[in-house]
């Protein structure tokens, strides 16, 4: 890329929404439980929220920081469905994880602290098919078409440093989907629910994911 178009302001535009992606993306999972644990503590009821940690990232829904979580979440959505990419399969990719984020926004987990309806529940089921095709679209960006490099154009040693942590990216997504998945067999959910690993493991997919969209939008391993 010469030095110009990488100054055009519709290049340093689209970096900047890559690293707002990034910054929101791996900000998020922290800012939802410090969040809500400093409202709950300075709150009229002054005590530590119950439980001090929520089962998953989308039980923040029913938090004082439910707003923050819908907000980001749309922030990120929008950001994906606006991305265009030089080939069909890139706006693609983009429009699949964008509007499955918004479908994760739109259509919330079912309370775990109430009593909910039967159509409660099936929406709860629509929230885990758009969270799930969200994981996975995140994680083909980070191991696909982010490694891509400019036909017959040889990468620069930076670009080789940054396709090693979008590799590293994606493999902790996809591992981190795996763990995800394993919490639909009731035997190993028992088990492994008071280490809270839904929250740890979307935590961590989040986390990846920020970290590779803050390497692509040039916040880290920038070509010199």
């Amino acid at each position: 890329m010469c030095a110009r178009s990488a100054t055009a302001p519709a290049v340093l535009t689209y970096y900047a929404l890559c690293k707002t992606v990034g910054i929101i993306a791996l900000s998020l999972p922290f800012v939802l439980a410090g969040g809500t644990i400093l409202l709950s503590k300075l709150g009229t009821v002054h005590r530590w929220p119950q439980p001090l940690l929520q089962r998953s990232i989308s039980d923040y829904y029913y938090t004082p920081m439910g707003n923050v979580l819908v907000g980001s979440l749309f922030a990120i959505a929008t950001i994906l469905i606006c991305s265009r990419g030089y080939e069909l399969i890139d706006e693609v990719a983009g429009l699949i994880a964008g509007f499955a984020t918004l479908g994760v926004a739109v259509f919330p987990q079912v309370n775990p602290r109430g009593f909910y309806t039967e159509m409660q529940v099936k929406v709860g089921f629509v929230h885990t098919a758009f969270a799930a095709t969200m994981f996975l679209a995140l994680g083909y960006f980070c191991l696909v078409l982010f490694r891509r490099s400019t036909p017959g154009v040889r990468p620069t040693r930076r670009k080789r440093h940054r396709n090693r942590v979008y590799a590293v990216c994606g493999v902790v997504i996809m591992l981190c989907n795996i763990v995800m998945a394993a919490q639909t067999i009731p035997m190993i959910f028992r088990r492994m629910d008071p280490y809270r690993p839904l929250l740890v493991s979307e935590a961590l997919a989040m986390a990846a994911f920020g970290v590779a969209w803050l390497t692509k939008g040039k916040g880290l391993l920038k070509d010199r």
